[in-house]
């Protein structure tokens, strides 16, 4: 008996995609989805390669097994492989092909779960996620780079010109520096590195949540070439646009 198109139907809903969604991810037609999962059809094998890709699934595992069964849960073993032998703090990694899901699911344990994770032995102790970043608002940081944030539960403690990965109704997430409004608390304005793209302003109850960064990774040879007179220039604006900052809103 395959479980194939049952599994299917479970891994999509865990994500929280619909079918389209998912049949977009899959590059199929949504009809097809649908036919899998009602197992009026058998998946293709190249369907089923991908989607083990996807959640790091043996072609066993998806035909033979089902995952939903409670005894043989698959969340429960992706916990069991992350927890592990590990004694460090797991930091969940945020690729920007999650980024849509996260502002449904940040706060949903299955969510945070299917997410991958990793280590960073010489962090401090504390409440850590990865965010993948595209664009270059933030140059010289490149796009694609990974800001590893550490979690930021009071407000209070967002610092002036601090960088920060905020996440909010609105925009999403983004990576920026912050200048809080001193006469309007509930405005806060967001500052890019960039000096190309114009600062912008977020009402602090649309934030969902604020990850300080602590660290930055990107690949090798993706740092931008500057010239010292581009360095220089670059300073000179951002430190002019911050300054401007700080007479409007004090």
């Amino acid at each position: 008996m395959s479980f194939a198109g049952k599994n299917l139907k479970y891994l999509r809903k865990l994500r929280g995609w619909t079918q389209e969604e998912f049949a977009n991810k899959l590059g199929i037609k949504r009809s097809l989805v649908g036919a899998y999962e009602e197992e009026r059809a058998e998946p293709r094998l190249e369907v089923l390669e991908y989607v083990g890709e996807i959640f790091k699934l043996s072609l066993d595992e998806l035909i033979l097994k089902d995952l939903s069964d409670n005894g043989d849960n698959y969340l429960s073993k992706r916990r069991q492989m992350k927890l592990g032998t590990v004694h460090e703090s797991r930091i969940q990694f945020v690729p920007v092909k999650a980024a849509a899901g996260y502002l449904a699911g940040y706060a949903d344990p299955d969510f945070l779960d299917e997410l991958n994770t990793f280590t960073l032995p010489m962090l401090a102790a504390g409440e850590y996620r990865a965010f993948e970043i595209v664009g270059d608002s933030m140059l010289p940081t490149p796009s694609g780079s990974i800001i590893v944030g550490e979690k930021i539960d009071d407000v209070e403690e967002v610092r002036n010109n601090g960088t920060y990965i905020i996440i909010s109704r609105h925009d999403g997430i983004v990576y920026k520096r912050i200048m809080k409004n001193n006469r309007s608390k509930n405005k806060w304005t967001l500052v890019s590195d960039n000096p190309s793209y114009h600062p912008y302003q977020v009402n602090a109850e649309d934030v969902i949540e604020v990850w300080k960064a602590a660290m930055i990774m990107s690949k090798a040879n993706a740092q931008p070439h500057w010239d010292v007179n581009q360095l220089a220039n670059l300073v000179s604006n951002l430190q002019d646009q911050v300054s401007n900052l700080k007479k409007r809103i004090n």
